[in-house]
């Protein structure tokens, strides 16, 4: 699996579409390029939608073996998929633990999406606090800034 530099993202995941849409929105409004975010949650076509749309690619599926299907666009989705066969047996916990976050913070986010939450991260280290407010004033729930540097 490839190494990304957690440090660089903010994460929030939010309760619903909706409250993802809106937050991506406003990111776009602050300057936050298409190709800094990623968007993540359980397959759905509304999902793919949003993720293909908001990130500027084509989703990615990959399997959880306690979520099931998992759909996510943009760099952090890349690297989640990035290495792993469709069949996996590690989990997206594990998968954010391996990027470099914290394991709380992954087995938080892997509960949160679990619940039908959507992940929406920011690769701008320059702007992460930036990223980090708006993720958390639009609803981002356990919002933080990769594993633990410069946590607000």
């Amino acid at each position: 699996m490839p190494q990304v530099e957690a440090s660089q993202y903010a994460v929030g995941v939010f309760r619903d579409i909706g409250s993802a849409t809106k937050a991506i929105e406003a990111l776009t409004r602050h300057g936050f390029p298409k190709d800094a975010l990623t968007v993540a949650g359980l397959v759905s076509d509304d999902l793919t939608a949003l993720a293909s749309s908001a990130c500027g690619r084509d989703a990615e599926r990959f399997e959880d073996p306690a979520l099931g299907a998992i759909i996510g666009a943009g760099p952090l989705a890349a690297a989640l998929v990035a290495g792993q066969p469709a069949a996996s047996t590690v989990g997206l916990a594990v998968r954010l633990r391996q990027l470099g976050f914290q394991a709380h913070d992954g087995r938080i986010f892997e509960a949160l999406v679990g619940r039908g939450g959507v992940l929406v991260a920011v690769r701008s280290e320059s702007r992460a606090a930036d990223a980090l407010a708006t993720l958390h004033n639009y609803g981002g729930g356990n919002a933080a800034i990769g594993a633990w540097v410069g946590r607000v």
